[in-house]
């Protein structure tokens, strides 16, 4: 948790979003520090560093891949208010204070659980962050949308396949967890059901083009094999594309 703007914050092969009053939790093996040329100011604040065995056989050790945001890439600090911050400051004071005492058998137990604490607050600010920055990611789902068109407007789709959602998320310099996160909080589905979607609505005008066989509308689309392709159509509109094409022709 950083008290001071002090640089960027490169992790991995980016940068982070991480000025003042952020936050970022690092998973195990991960690569992160401060760039020192850019800045003589000595970086500031607490850190939380503990070993993975601390946690194995306990509650939190069990559910620690349910934390989407360890695997969080660029530009994705969470950003905490100074009540918040209080609120983590108060659960790292806990782990501080069984840290001093003499280790007895309760000591790991109350440690993990307020390490899972501090986690569970961890995903209330994120879900607080993704309602304050809701602008910011509508305009996020406007370029995914424009991304989509542009994909199935070139020959990506002959040459690479289906858009994955890794790919789109690396087009549009987001994590695929956060990315993920993101379009499930503001669409209702997740990222692949909303890629999904978008190809049934190419796929429903390109199947009316009767002078292309169904074989070639879904190598068109980027399906390696015609079955998967009837298999998803069916599944979407409830009817195979030849009984489609039929209907409105």
């Amino acid at each position: 948790m950083k008290d001071v703007k002090c640089g960027e914050f490169k992790y991995g092969r980016n940068h982070y979003d991480y000025e003042e009053g952020t936050l970022l939790c690092i998973a195990p093996g991960q690569v992160f520090g401060f760039d020192g040329r850019q800045t003589m100011v000595q970086p500031t604040g607490w850190t939380l560093v503990f070993h993975p065995d601390l946690i194995h056989g306990t509650h939190l050790g069990k559910h620690i891949g349910e934390y989407g945001f360890f695997s969080y890439e660029a530009n994705e600090a969470l950003h905490i208010s100074d009540a918040e911050r209080n609120i983590v400051l108060q659960c790292f004071e806990k782990i501080k204070y069984e840290l001093s005492r003499d280790i007895d058998k309760h000591s790991r137990t109350l440690i993990a659980s307020n390490i899972e604490l501090f986690l569970n607050y961890c995903v209330r600010f994120y879900d607080r962050q993704f309602v304050t920055r809701e602008l910011a990611h509508k305009d996020v789902l406007s370029r995914f949308e424009k991304l989509l068109t542009n994909y199935f407007d070139s020959d990506l789709p002959q040459t690479s396949g289906l858009p994955t959602v890794g790919y789109c998320a690396e087009q549009l310099n987001f994590s695929p967890n956060y990315f993920g996160d993101l379009v499930k909080r503001e669409t209702g589905k997740t990222a692949q059901e909303y890629i999904q979607l978008r190809v049934i609505e190419v796929a429903k005008e390109k199947v009316l083009d009767v002078t292309k066989s169904v074989g070639e509308v879904a190598y068109a689309l980027g399906f390696k094999y015609p079955s998967h392709f009837t298999r998803m159509f069916k599944q979407h509109v409830g009817h195979s594309p030849k009984e489609y094409r039929a209907s409105l022709n």
